[in-house]
């Protein structure tokens, strides 16, 4: 993914001619390539156990680079200075793991959350990339002049403000998506152990004792 993002097509388009590319390409830094990192990681390099991180910490800053990276003048200074736009990079990826490092702690360790928690969490974080997404939606002038200048003929033939709205699009809908995705499996992936311990809470003690066992086995 993290290849998907830098090194492909996408990484071209997104900075020479389309912003919804580039948008696309934040997504891959800032919501998939990070939790993917942390789960390839050896249990031992994961040290649940020795760093804690604040839910709400996490979140907050997390939205607050998102958006900070977004601002005009910041965003235009990525476009023109390669250094700049690594940084940015790096960025994505740094809050990227701060973001779903509290979710990844494994159950009944300290700093852990509940299922309800986690759900909370994510519900939350889904604000502002949507506001943001929207807001470039329904902006009726391209907020980025460098897009409204990229070199013609346009990729795809769209217009400057079309590839824009598209952009909206994938941060509101494709970020909402992956959220949201990530909400219902953990929901029925602890539904279906919150059942299966019911289950077996139903079973009668004397069913574990060695006397019940017949001797067919």
């Amino acid at each position: 993914m993290l290849f998907l993002a830098l090194e492909s097509p996408i990484d071209v388009a997104g900075d020479k001619y389309l912003f919804s590319f580039h948008m696309l390409q934040h997504l891959l830094l800032a919501m998939i390539v990070p939790p993917l990192l942390l789960l390839g990681l050896p249990d031992e390099w994961r040290a649940f156990y020795r760093i804690r991180v604040s839910p709400l910490a996490a979140s907050v800053v997390f939205n607050l680079v998102l958006a900070i990276w977004h601002v005009p003048f910041l965003y235009e200074a990525t476009l023109r200075n390669e250094p700049v736009h690594v940084l940015e990079h790096l960025t994505f990826l740094a809050v990227g793991v701060l973001f779903w490092w509290p979710l990844l702690v494994p159950e009944g360790r300290d700093g852990s959350m509940s299922v309800m928690g986690k759900i909370a969490y994510l519900g939350f974080a889904g604000v502002p990339p949507t506001i943001l997404g929207l807001a470039f939606i329904l902006s009726p002038t391209v907020i980025y002049p460098f897009y409204a200048a990229a070199p013609l003929p346009r990729v795809g033939g769209l217009s400057p403000l079309d590839d824009q709205q598209i952009g909206g699009l994938l941060m509101w809908v494709l970020g909402g998506l992956m959220l949201w995705i990530v909400m219902t499996v953990i929901w029925f992936r602890y539904s279906v152990w919150d059942q299966r311990g019911d289950a077996e809470s139903a079973v009668p003690p004397e069913a574990y004792s060695p006397s019940s066992v017949s001797p067919k086995g």
